[in-house]
């Protein structure tokens, strides 16, 4: 999902290590969430949304996200295009 994190933490004149400890995790995993190579926690999101002082939907852009939801993976799997047999 894009995110505003960098760009927020950097007004700031926050590093990510300095960002990490506010919010209880690492540098390399505040750096995994700006570069969109890992989706943060609801809580993770919102901590974060806490530090710059904006709304989660400020902070993380949901409508342009490139992945589909995993709601929709749940509707496509309960439709018949993904079924699994238990043995």
């Amino acid at each position: 999902m894009k995110n505003r994190i960098r760009e927020l933490r950097e007004e700031k004149g926050m590093t990510q290590e300095q960002l990490g400890e506010l919010v209880g995790t690492s540098r390399q995993a505040i750096n995994a969430i700006e570069t969109e190579k890992f989706e943060p926690s609801i809580w993770l999101a919102y901590d974060i949304s806490q530090i710059f002082d904006c709304p989660i939907e400020e902070v993380f852009l949901f409508e342009e996200s490139q992945r589909k939801s995993r709601a929709d993976s749940s509707r496509r799997e309960s439709n018949g295009i993904k079924k699994y047999s238990v043995l």
